[in-house]
């Protein structure tokens, strides 16, 4: 079993691995700075740092289990994630009136969507993946649209739209790679046009309609919902080019931008290292991506590709959602940047990601035991 194990490892992506690895000590570096105005600062460089350590070991774990055997737990995964975002809909805590996103234990907050979006991943992939030569057939179309809309419905009755468009991310990647009929993907945008009425009357609060105003027009509420991006996209753009430095930014250590060292930390990023931090940031982000892509190529079997295409998915989606609320293009949602936001579910989730990742690429070549 020792020979097996070293030879398993001795495939390893050291490439993905040392991109992860980098992203996320820029990442504690970026907040260690971001929180260097604020009396509790050491408390949140210890958890990120701590996060990374224990996502570091979580990534090797997942690693070392065949994904095939993954694969096999799949009802189970599944079965564990609708329990996860039942549970913290009964005694989950939100940052936002009446929102119900964390379980609190203690001085620890734990983010079920975060993991359970680890779980769609694998359960999905490992459906259609089953169903790959026949996707096409309407009945396998609507259990497809069944598996992720069970979970996706639990997410957005915390609510959060943002980890629900991670979630419709992920379903369309893999479906696309999959072969789904375009017929289908057409059907699907009319459908999504026609509901938003229904989703505007009759889902969204107050404070989510004045978000999506703000995003068309930050200047309605300065002082309110629009101080956000208006303070973000001040940091970002005083920065220039080679930004005022790490401990230095005015608007991050006067703390006039809001959630600096989570939803905006990229801010911060841009306004002390300027263009050059914010280009690099992106250059580390987008090479994990393609590295995933790249894995997904390799892979054996339809289902390990697919499950790289599902983590590639759900990093792009973070990074589009994250960057874009940061410089005003997208509405401010609350979605995290990989490995930079401070967060210790965040992290370990992402290092998990990863984790799957190599656990595809260790086996691209048969192994005999």
């Amino acid at each position: 079993m020792d020979k097996n194990r070293k030879i398993i490892y001795s495939t390893l992506d050291y490439l993905l691995i040392s991109l992860a690895v980098v992203c996320a000590l820029f990442g504690v570096l970026a907040i260690s700075s971001a929180v260097h105005s604020m009396a509790d600062s050491t408390k949140f460089i210890i958890i990120q740092s701590a996060g990374v350590l224990l996502g570091l070991g979580a990534m090797f774990i997942i690693a070392a289990f065949d994904y095939e055997y993954l694969g096999d737990l799949s009802k189970f995964i599944y079965i564990a994630c609708i329990a996860m975002l039942i549970l913290v809909l009964l005694i989950g805590t939100g940052e936002e009136i009446g929102s119900k996103s964390w379980i609190r234990l203690g001085p620890v907050g734990i983010q079920p969507s975060e993991l359970a979006k680890i779980g769609f991943i694998l359960t999905f992939s490992r459906h259609v993946s089953s169903i790959k030569e026949d996707i096409n057939h309407p009945l396998n179309v609507l259990k497809l649209l069944l598996h992720m809309g069970v979970l996706l419905g639990l997410i957005l009755l915390q609510p959060d739209f943002g980890t629900a468009m991670v979630f419709i991310c992920i379903f369309c990647g893999i479906l696309f790679v999959a072969g789904i009929s375009w017929k289908y993907m057409l059907a699907a945008g009319i459908s999504l046009t026609a509901a938003a009425p229904v989703l505007w009357f009759g889902f969204f609060s107050e404070y989510q309609k004045k978000r999506l105003l703000v995003f068309l027009n930050p200047e309605i509420d300065p002082s309110g919902s629009g101080y956000h991006v208006m303070q973000s996209k001040i940091a970002v753009g005083s920065g220039q080019i080679f930004g005022k430095g790490l401990f230095h930014g005015t608007q991050t250590q006067l703390e006039y931008l809001p959630a600096k060292h989570t939803d905006f930390i990229f801010s911060a990023i841009g306004e002390e290292l300027g263009l050059i931090g914010c280009v690099l940031v992106l250059a580390l982000l987008f090479a994990l991506v393609f590295r995933c892509l790249f894995n997904a190529r390799l892979a054996k079997d339809d289902f390990g590709s697919l499950i790289c295409i599902g983590v590639a998915f759900m990093f792009l989606a973070h990074i589009f959602e994250n960057i874009g609320m940061c410089i005003g293009l997208m509405p401010v949602t609350g979605i995290p940047l990989p490995f930079f936001s401070y967060g210790g579910t965040s992290v370990v989730t992402n290092f998990i990601a990863v984790g799957l990742v190599l656990n595809v690429y260790m086996r691209r070549k048969m192994i005999n035991f």
